[in-house]
């Protein structure tokens, strides 16, 4: 089992018993989610943005404008932290203190480049988009350069993470167990709904396969 070694920075302290540094574990939340919020500092000031992101072995691919703040900030820098994280149920008690919510989360550090040649970036860009939806890629018009060069693509290698993870009940104390309330977790998922075409050729056109695969992979 490959693990990332434990340091001041990925270590988890509060909640040991929750914390997983397993490569596979961590690279299995990454895979579930498309989001990630991503964290830097711009003139003195800390900001948190929510990125989509796509992931290949130890890379994590962002892009956006060559002028996009976030990105440029990170790319002088030259380093990045992103944290992904799974709302998997809610955690109903019996007191109040001891309400809580099962959860997935991973948080990833690494350093990070500009991705400047075309074939790079379209690499990346179609891992972003398979990671989004497998398939999806080889279904669309191929990209023009214009649009290519006036995308920034950005290449994160992860050096080293965490993974922190709750997926247990009710935890009381001992002498509430016999108390007249309720106790128990209502399980949360994202879900897909049915494809609504756009308007024109889409609305005549059959669904493709892959945007069904998605649907029924993801409507419950």
């Amino acid at each position: 089992m490959k693990a990332y070694s434990k340091s001041k920075l990925n270590r988890i302290k509060r909640g040991q018993i929750r914390a997983s540094y397993d490569v596979e574990k961590i690279n299995s939340i990454l895979d579930a989610g498309f989001i990630g919020f991503v964290s830097y500092i711009y003139q003195g000031k800390a900001i948190s943005l929510p990125m989509a992101y796509g992931r290949k072995d130890n890379k994590i691919y962002l892009h956006g404008s060559q002028a996009n703040r976030m990105l440029l900030t990170l790319l002088e820098a030259k380093e990045l932290s992103m944290t992904v994280m799974h709302l998997d149920a809610l955690v109903l008690a019996r007191s109040g203190l001891h309400h809580s919510v099962n959860y997935r989360s991973a948080t990833i550090f690494g350093s990070i480049k500009n991705l400047e040649d075309s074939k790079e970036k379209e690499s990346a860009l179609y891992c972003f988009m398979e990671h989004m939806m497998k398939g999806r890629w080889n279904n669309i018009r191929a990209m023009h350069q214009l649009e290519l060069d006036r995308t920034l693509v950005v290449e994160m290698t992860i050096e080293t993470a965490s993974a922190k993870i709750r997926d247990v009940g009710v935890a009381d104390e001992p002498e509430d167990y016999d108390v007249d309330v309720w106790a128990g977790i209502i399980p949360l998922k994202q879900i897909a709904e049915y494809p609504i075409p756009d308007k024109g050729l889409p609305q005549k056109m059959e669904i493709p396969d892959h945007i069904l695969d998605y649907y029924q992979q993801h409507q419950m």
